[in-house]
């Protein structure tokens, strides 16, 4: 099938639902993501990006986030006590129909749900989303110097590919390398079999905050 953009629309799991991320969210998710721990990832450009104030914030996500051309996704916890509270934001975009390219990413979670089964849900609702809808690559990636991020990607059955040197401005006005993993559609079931087989091992634990 050729490959076509998706519809933005609620995609449904057991632990988070992803809807469109709206404007009207953006005070929800400086709640969910607004530490320096989640800049101090690479996030919204690195440490330097981190945004002190709601108000801050919520101008800075109304550029960061290309809504026009991107699928942006507000993340929601789908059950548990916590059930429709926002914990972060994942983005399936850059897409190339024609050479059926496609890419998650722009990805940052409340530090209260990290290694826990919302990563693996999303990144298994967004893979099936894409291919789903004909895309034949996926592409992820992550600073070079994020060893967590880039251990996840790895953890998620992606093949990594290279460093692209030099690739972005970060906000401190460093330059970015960028490490880049990707899955294609023929490595898709075997991916799809080992985030269902993580998400099983989380059996009926669904993620809280209140700690």
């Amino acid at each position: 099938m050729p490959a076509k953009r998706p519809e933005p629309r609620v995609i449904e799991g057991r632990v988070i639902r992803l809807e469109p991320l709206l404007d009207e969210h953006l005070t929800e998710l400086y709640a969910a993501i607004g530490a320096p721990e989640v800049f101090a990832g690479g996030w919204g450009g690195g440490p330097a990006g981190h945004q002190a104030s709601e108000a801050d914030f919520v101008e800075f996500a109304r550029g960061y986030f290309a809504w026009g051309r991107n699928n942006v996704y507000a993340v929601r916890l789908a059950s548990g006590p916590d059930a429709a509270a926002l914990v972060g934001t994942s983005t399936l975009g850059d897409f190339d129909e024609a050479n059926e390219h496609a890419h998650i990413g722009w990805t940052a979670y409340s530090p209260q749900v990290w290694a826990t089964a919302v990563n693996p849900e999303a990144k298994l609702l967004m893979l099936s989303e894409a291919f789903d809808h004909g895309f034949g690559r996926v592409k992820l990636q992550a600073d070079a110097l994020n060893h967590r991020s880039r251990a996840a990607i790895l953890k998620l059955g992606a093949k990594f590919e290279g460093i692209v040197r030099r690739d972005r401005l970060r906000a401190d006005g460093t330059w970015r390398d960028t490490a880049v993993y990707s899955i294609l559609i023929d490595e898709w079931p075997a991916v799809r079999v080992g985030l269902e087989e993580r998400l099983a091992a989380f059996g009926d634990e669904t993620p809280s905050l209140r700690k």
